[in-house]
């Protein structure tokens, strides 16, 4: 691997390490509002509905991983440049 690609592959570590991260206390979170709704007796509809939307922006988390990857590897690292 030449010295550019391990450069890129340096800057790609942060952002996957946070984005698993994050995306982990989200499922940890969905988890607990799903266990709510039997241990609480809250109505299925409200904890799905919470369960759906953070399961969302999770999703929503990893495409702007792989848009920040793709980013970085075509040597495009700094966002503000294109304003």
């Amino acid at each position: 691997m030449d010295k550019r690609n391990q450069e890129h592959e340096d800057k790609i570590f942060a952002p996957v390490i946070i984005t698993i991260w994050v995306v982990g206390q989200m499922l940890v979170t969905a988890l607990i509002i799903f266990l709510m709704a039997f241990v609480f007796k809250l109505p299925a509809i409200v904890c799905g509905i919470g369960v759906v939307i953070i399961l969302a922006l999770g999703g929503v988390m990893i495409k702007v991983c792989l848009e920040r990857i793709k980013e970085i590897r075509s040597g495009e690292e700094d966002d503000l440049s294109q304003y």
